[in-house]
């Protein structure tokens, strides 16, 4: 068991292990990661701290990465996020310091942060933003001991890019979130099922036939989108990117503003990573019984005060569900605190698509290990060879085999003679 650490409850350490051998059925790419890394020792010595959801999913990443020889210190990117079991099983049978309990406040949240910190990290692993942040506002006396760190999602790429752009970003990060291999399946399959998991966990409505509201169409917006249509719902895009919004159109979908949106949507779905996506203006034309979610990393995206503010009476009528009741009647609902609906009220992503995605941590915190020395203080991308490397190694898990060029088709597309 680890020294230091604060779960839940160490007991459930038991289930919790059962529960990362199932998800590791499903994780074959970065099992075979686990296999080298097992041999060559490509991280040894090196102190990592990684602030991430931690799951059952998290924690086969965890494994791959002591398989490596990583010294490493987990604790949560989401107050919700945590699966307590998951937790316990890393501190109990890993030997791997866990800071992280479902359901913990604000300020519990940020002292796991900064216990993580404590471990004096070479690499930082990051979801969100939030350990790296810290690092540059509370623990720059750090800094010279960190060659670099990965970037797990679109919101922290958007917040590490603004701190690169300004100057004050202090050391090099890999946009895992980038990675096409990444956002091509976490983002659209990942997000689009574990959202409306989350939601029906949640609510255990029918879906079928109800104005499904998907603010934001990037990749997260589009797996939403297209699994809701899946279901039967008549599903409505809102858009500020003029680009996004026609692609959405010719999807198949309605595209109107959200203050339209909102007076008929009966579920409402965040996926920007902007702030007060939906605001005290769409809140006062909503329908009686609309059903609010946010899919975006932080709990922002809802202006959750003004519509406390606003409310005449709050309760609860299912776990997890926050039912506000208007000084006209009409009750308007949010699901987890309007933090991320898929883990705060399900399991997050399925353990495929985090295959791949945690893929792209291990071997991006490999390449900053070879490279950091001539990397410059700013957000890259996941290189080509390695995103192209974990799109072979998961067909050859699935079993599916590809054509290759043949040489003719090889000069063919390199010169320029050769036309009609």
């Amino acid at each position: 068991m680890a020294d230091s650490f604060d779960v839940k409850d160490t007991s459930l350490a038991d289930r919790g292990r059962l529960r990362i051998q199932w998800a590791a059925q499903e994780m074959p790419v970065l099992s075979l990661i686990r296999e080298r890394f097992e041999k060559e020792k490509p991280l040894k010595g090196m102190k990592l701290s990684g602030c991430l959801h931690i799951t059952t999913e998290t924690a086969n990443l965890a494994q791959t990465l002591a398989a490596g020889g990583a010294d490493l210190v987990l604790c949560a990117s989401n107050p919700l996020s945590t699966q307590d079991d998951a937790a316990a099983s890393l501190v109990v049978y890993d030997e791997i310091p866990v800071f992280a309990v479902k359901g913990e406040d604000n300020e519990t949240y940020y002292a796991h942060i900064r216990a993580a910190l404590e471990h004096g990290p070479q690499v930082t692993m990051d979801d969100g933003a939030d350990l790296v942040s810290t690092v540059h506002k509370e623990r720059t006396d750090l800094i010279g001991d960190v060659i670099g760190g990965t970037e797990e999602t679109t919101t922290g790429v958007v917040r590490l890019r603004a701190m690169a752009k300004d100057g004050v970003l202090q050391y090099p990060i890999i946009a895992v979130n980038d990675a096409l291999t990444k956002h091509f399946f976490d983002n659209r399959y990942g997000t689009g099922q574990s959202t409306i998991d989350g939601i029906l966990r949640a609510t255990n409505i029918l879906l079928a036939g109800k104005n499904f509201v998907v603010a934001g169409y990037g990749w997260c917006g589009r797996g939403i989108a297209m699994r809701a249509r899946g279901l039967g719902s008549s599903v409505i895009v809102t858009e500020v990117d003029p680009l996004k919004a026609l692609e959405a159109v010719m999807d198949g979908f309605r595209v109107m503003p959200m203050l339209e949106a909102a007076s008929i949507g009966d579920i409402l779905v965040t996926a920007t990573g902007d702030i007060n996506v939906i605001d005290k203006h769409h809140f006062e034309v909503m329908k009686d019984g609309a059903i609010l979610a946010n899919s975006g990393h932080f709990n922002v995206e809802l202006n959750i005060p003004a519509l406390r503010e606003m409310a005449v009476e709050a309760r609860e009528p299912r776990p997890g569900v926050d039912q506000y009741i208007m000084a006209d009647g009409r009750r308007l609902s949010v699901l987890g605190e309007g933090r991320l609906v898929n883990l705060a009220m399900a399991e997050g992503h399925p353990a495929s698509v985090m295959d791949m995605s945690f893929a792209n941590q291990a071997l991006g915190i490999e390449y900053l290990i070879v490279n950091a020395s001539s990397m410059e203080r700013k957000v890259y991308p996941v290189p080509e060879d390695i995103d192209r490397e974990i799109a072979r190694l998961k067909l050859t898990a699935i079993g599916l085999e590809i054509d290759a060029l043949t040489p003719e088709q090889e000069k063919y597309l390199s010169s320029w003679e050769e036309g009609t």
